[in-house]
């Protein structure tokens, strides 16, 4: 049995090959692995919707042990909503029945001429129809296909209906509440006719140097016992970011108006704690209990229940919206969901639709405050019915088709993460530089800037330490470590867990190295796809215009170009070509 198995939709067939042991030391794991067959196997010419696109999914060397933090799973495609490269990561429970299937990677390509759905085990993989489960959302779908699943441990990813109708911000569900968010990996599958992958397998997980890892992680169990940053995730998981970014004036509100969102008590960790029976769940082996489990018990959406909102959920309806009710946002998350869309592209564009619609641009009426306009126009996009067959198509068509450009907030066709650059500049630069569009994970420089690594409007020395974190956190993404552990895997216990489960001797400087090839990977393929120097900018809502809170922050260009000169000298990739 080989460790990379591909799969052709469109023949049926599939066939097992070995990753090459050479591959694993030079690239570690998931990322790394991954990125490379993306760039060696999908050529510039490769639509992401058509046949020849491909879904790479890589489990990391931890998954399917007992490291805290490695329960998540990893894919990687030419993204539909950017064309440009993307990575997405879930957690939930999927990730030991992948690991215990035998296989590292799972390359899927083609086109099934029905609707199918797979089940990929340590026997392989067997096709099995989905037309009945065709139409359903996610919940449902995942429901029914691990019901036609006799093995007990199995677990699924699916899509909803906004996948099948190649929404182009369509995500990826397993376990319900966990996705593969960003960038529209739903769409891809709905492209394949493939409505969902059900895993399961008994294969032993092993590690190359198993006395050393136990060691590193009994390390980590004890470190988490009494560090503050874990006592706050549980607490509060990531809804805590709503207090802290509103009072630094960095929660954007009002479609990117504003920094501060006034009655934003309404939506924070104290009203979630006093009012929705929260209950901590985990992923598991994990001690955060980052995930919180909501309920709503009295009002119009009385019994709902779902895991979140998170942040970047909160950010979107809450703060760029600006619905400051939590059951109502409860609500959009839920039929983000169901439907099986990203919240942060969805939410995005439902603000991007109230700004348009307060400019007459277009004929809806919609306003900020207003939790029933956005869940029509939720609906309408992922349905592509009337208007949001436009708005499906994802931002970049949205700001041509109604001369927003320079208005509407992206980065590469990717809308940013809650943390506004005029306030965070450290958060700008990687925006600007991510090669799946405007993240916040690749780096998460809002942390360094918070708790005063450096200071959050400054420019001189940025660069150096955003690369620093972004090649640490790119060694995670190759283990696939979950992010809320990197205070806790700083440079040398993470030198010591890539030597214990890959078997090498790497130094911290030899880790740099790799983390700097894989980024580079990232952005020649985007470069070849015609995604280039241009790309790296924030519109001028963001830059040039102030904020309307109290300090009228703003963001020049010239003060990105400056920081992205340091990016490209310390990358090795020359001098920062001109605009």
């Amino acid at each position: 049995m080989g460790d990379l198995l591909r799969i052709d939709l469109t023949t049926r067939t599939s066939s097992e090959e070995t990753v090459p042991p050479e591959l694993i030391k030079e690239l570690i794991g998931a990322k790394g692995i991954g990125t490379h067959y993306l760039c060696e196997e999908v050529g510039p010419e490769v639509d992401p919707l058509s046949p020849q696109a491909k879904l790479i999914f890589v489990v990391g060397p931890m998954g399917g042990t007992s490291m805290l933090g490695s329960n998540r799973y990893a894919l990687y495609f030419a993204s539909p909503l950017t064309n440009a490269y993307c990575e997405c990561y879930s957690g939930g429970n999927l990730t030991p029945q992948f690991a215990r299937t035998g296989y590292k990677v799972v390359i899927v390509e083609g086109k099934a001429e029905g609707r199918v759905y797979l089940e990929i085990s340590d026997e392989g993989v067997a096709f099995h129809s989905a037309e009945d489960i065709w139409g359903l959302d996610a919940f449902v779908s995942e429901d029914k296909i691990l019901e036609r699943t006799p093995h007990k441990k199995a677990q699924a990813c699916v899509i909803g209906q906004a996948g099948e109708n190649l929404v182009r911000f369509a995500c990826v569900n397993n376990n319900y509440w966990h996705q593969l968010g960003r960038g529209g990996p739903g769409a891809v599958f709905g492209s394949k006719n493939l409505k969902g992958i059900v895993w399961h397998g008994e294969k032993k997980v092993e590690v190359a140097r198993p006395d050393d890892y136990k060691a590193v992680v009994r390390d980590i169990v004890e470190r988490t016992k009494d560090d503050p940053g874990v006592a706050a995730y549980q607490r509060g998981g990531t809804l805590n970011m709503v207090r802290i970014q509103n009072g630094k004036n960095a929660f954007p509100t009002r479609y990117w108006r504003k920094g501060t969102l006034e009655n934003f008590e309404r939506i924070t960790v104290e009203t979630m704690l006093e009012e929705h029976g929260t209950r901590n769940e985990v992923c598991p082996p994990c001690v955060m209990k980052c995930v919180k489990h909501n309920f709503v018990f009295e009002g119009r959406h009385k019994g709902l229940e779902c895991e979140g909102p998170e942040y970047e959920t909160a950010y979107v309806f809450g703060g760029l919206c600006e619905i400051t009710d939590f059951a109502e946002i409860m609500w959009l998350n839920d039929i983000c969901d169901r439907l099986g869309v990203d919240t942060m592209s969805a939410g995005n564009l439902c603000a991007l639709a109230i700004e348009a619609s307060q400019r007459g641009l277009i004929d809806e009426k919609m306003d900020f405050g207003d939790p029933d306009c956005v869940a029509a126009f939720l609906r309408k996009m992922c349905l592509r019915e009337g208007i949001g067959d436009i708005w499906a198509e994802g931002i970049l068509t949205v700001e041509k088709e109604y001369g927003l450009e320079g208005i509407a907030v992206h980065v590469k066709g990717m809308e940013p993460a809650g943390y506004d650059p005029r306030a965070q500049k450290g958060m700008g630069l990687g925006f600007a530089t991510t090669a799946r569009g405007a993240c916040h994970l690749r780096a998460t420089m809002y942390k360094p800037e918070l708790i005063g690594v450096i200071d959050p409007q400054a420019i001189e020395g940025k660069a150096a330490i955003y690369c620093d974190w972004e090649d640490r956190l790119t060694i995670m993404d190759c283990l696939v470590y979950c992010r809320f552990y990197r205070d806790l895997v700083q440079w040398p216990y993470i030198t010591a867990v890539v030597n214990a489960v890959v078997g090498t001797d790497y130094t911290e400087e030899d880790l740099h190295g790799i983390a700097n090839r894989i980024t580079t990977m990232t952005h020649e393929f985007n470069e070849r796809r015609g995604i280039g120097r241009e790309s790296e900018r924030l519109p001028d809502w963001v830059t040039e215009t102030p904020m309307d809170d109290e300090g009228a922050l703003t963001f020049p260009q010239s003060e990105m170009e400056y920081m992205l000169a340091d990016y490209y000298e310390i990358r090795g990739w020359g001098e920062l070509p001109p605009l």
